[in-house]
């Protein structure tokens, strides 16, 4: 894994992007339907920005059916997960971060599917 702090930087220059990493970061693995349920941004948005983390290779996938579920690729250098977990620490009490946290939390049929490793 050889992402450069310019392209991390890019990458979490996008709001929804950073909104998806950080409940990520919080959270571990989720399917699409959770970080849209989450955010409030329509599918095909959340979709085509989680296409760019994967292609970073910031984020990892994996299919289960018809669900796709992501999280955190377990190779992301420690320099990046210190900087997600930076960032979560100084705004999770702040909008729009909380209420993307409350709204998750809160989610009717939320899936239970396993964890990335």
């Amino acid at each position: 894994m050889n992402i450069g702090p310019t392209r991390l930087f890019q990458l979490l220059s996008d709001e929804t992007r950073l909104r998806c990493l950080l409940l990520m970061a919080r959270e571990g693995e989720l399917c699409v339907c959770e970080l849209t349920h989450a955010t409030g941004i329509a599918q095909p948005k959340v979709s085509r920005h989680l296409a760019l983390l994967r292609e970073a290779g910031v984020v990892r996938d994996r299919r289960e059916g018809l669900w796709i579920h992501y999280c955190l690729h377990p190779e992301l250098p420690g320099w990046v997960r210190d900087v997600l977990q930076g960032t979560l620490d100084g705004v999770h009490h702040a909008a729009p971060y909380a209420d993307d946290l409350a709204a998750l939390a809160s989610m009717p049929d939320r899936p239970g599917a396993p964890r990335c490793a």
